[in-house]
């Protein structure tokens, strides 16, 4: 399940992943939100929380988030993800070169961190 964090600024799309993440939370939430701030925004800024409730994606979240990152790759300005999930840093060390934006990782323990550099 997919979350909207509250409380950051306008060009900041936050949110949180509990549990099993599906392609119908990209579908009704975070594509939706992504794609509302780009009609008042040139550039946003995507802060992904997957902390300790988080269990796993399905294969139709995998393909959405692919998707929604290729559509507006030149829409984001930053990305922070906080995880300690090593597969999924390792797999945004990977494709962070591939984004023309700032991109960092931070550990769960560092959330306030990634809060404070994606607002910057």
């Amino acid at each position: 399940m997919l979350e909207i964090i509250q409380g950051m600024p306008d060009n900041v799309v936050a949110v949180s992943a509990r549990g099993n993440v599906t392609g119908n939370d990209y579908d009704t939430i975070l594509i939706p939100v992504i794609e509302g701030k780009l009609k008042t925004h040139e550039k946003i800024r995507l802060l992904y929380v997957l902390g300790p409730e988080y269990t796993g994606f399905t294969a139709g979240a995998m393909w959405d988030d692919a998707k929604i990152g290729l559509r507006h790759l030149a829409a984001y300005e930053r990305v922070a993800v906080v995880t300690d999930v090593n597969w999924i840093s390792g797999a945004v060390k990977f494709f962070a070169f591939m984004c023309p934006c700032q991109v960092r990782i931070f550990g769960n323990d560092s959330l306030a961190e990634a809060k404070v550099w994606i607002s910057e």
